[in-house]
């Protein structure tokens, strides 16, 4: 490994701690080297923060080694005005003489600009350091910009003989597959991705919440499909604890309806959008459309079966998480059937989790 590649490793490291707060914002991660030392680190703050290089500027004790020092950062630049001034001009300001980057931008308003403006103030650029690694990083927000999508994850669990529910159920809650652990991790991985989509018989059979209530984080926005206007007010996937996307047939889909009057005169955080459920082969690609006017740039897709592989069949997914636990069901729903290239199998306590990518 060379010194770049050291450094810009540092910097991927440093940018995880952006997951689940800087969408739709890149999660990037910078440090600034002096003298073969680090004097100054950065990841991007959520979303309408400061990005990386000015956290890490304005965390260097002596700003006068700047002008002497090499920041290295996981992505370029900006060059544009959003909701903060371009770290482009940043660099320049404090005349830092050298940047090393780990890929170039591909969102429109960057796409090479920033390293230009930075040439033309006479900074040496080295661009392409450990350039698989940084877009594996940065896979949600190049999904986003590059294929006009979120980038979808997939999430099931089945039982020991391939079901993910039973055929029948006393009760209107979720019948536990996996173990306390495997769930809290669920709620984590729901901080770490800005959506969560479920379809209408889940939040019929189920009542989801949807939020992160084993977990500290963000609640994601909540995502659900009812073609056919079936679903109430009362259900928690429309209560206020997170913003609600509901995507129905018709204009008339239950916006004022509830089973509970109390519940009639409540200002519930709710956008609604419309599908043509008629092309059916272009159901994922619409959702995938919608999601993409709301600025949304990671979704997990939790279910149930038909809403699963719907997403499949139209080949429209990035990765699969899918949960073995060890009971049976006999009979009930089969797991969504899928292919995918396995990249890592684990144990949580007795169930099994295994990692997919779609390629």
């Amino acid at each position: 490994m060379n010194i770049h590649e050291k450094y810009i490793k540092r910097c991927i490291e440093i940018g995880k701690n952006g997951l689940g707060t800087t969408a739709p914002n890149p999660m990037v991660g910078c440090v600034i080297v002096h003298d073969q030392s680090i004097i100054g680190e950065g990841f991007t703050s959520p979303y309408g923060g400061a990005h990386a290089e000015v956290n890490a500027i304005n965390s260097v004790k002596n700003p006068n080694l700047l002008s002497k020092a090499t920041l290295y950062v996981t992505l370029e630049p900006c060059s544009h005005f959003g909701k903060t001034p371009p770290c482009a001009d940043a660099i320049i300001k404090f005349k830092i003489p050298k940047v090393v980057i780990g890929t170039t931008d591909t969102h429109s308003a960057v796409a090479g600009k920033g390293i230009e403006k930075l040439k033309a103030s006479g900074c040496e650029i080295i661009v392409g350091v450990l350039e698989d690694e940084v877009k594996a990083h940065h896979k949600r927000f190049f999904t986003f910009h590059n294929k006009k999508r979120p980038y979808i994850i997939l999430k099931w669990a089945e039982t020991a003989d391939g079901f993910i529910a039973p055929s029948s159920r006393d009760e209107q809650k979720p019948v536990w597959i996996t173990n306390e652990f495997s769930r809290q991790l669920v709620h984590k991985w729901r901080a770490e991705e800005q959506a969560i989509l479920v379809g209408t018989n889940t939040v019929i059979e189920d009542n989801p919440s949807l939020t992160t209530r084993d977990w500290c984080g963000r609640n994601p926005i909540r995502i659900v499909l009812d073609k056919n206007s079936r679903l109430f007010l009362d259900a928690a996937v429309f209560d206020a604890k997170a913003t609600t996307i509901l995507i129905s047939e018709k204009d008339e889909a239950r916006n004022t309806e509830t089973q509970d009057d109390s519940l009639k005169n409540t200002n519930l955080s709710i956008n609604l959008e419309l599908l043509n459920w008629e092309l059916k082969d272009k159901i994922a690609h619409q959702i995938c459309t919608i999601l993409f006017g709301h600025d949304i740039n990671s979704v997990i897709i939790e279910g149930g079966r038909q809403t699963l592989q719907t997403f499949i069949d139209e080949n429209l997914w990035d990765e699969a998480r899918v949960f073995k636990g060890t009971i049976n069901f006999t009979s009930g729903t089969k797991a969504p059937h899928f292919s995918g290239r396995l990249l890592s199998e684990e144990k949580i306590i007795n169930d099994t989790l295994k990692l997919y990518t779609n390629d």
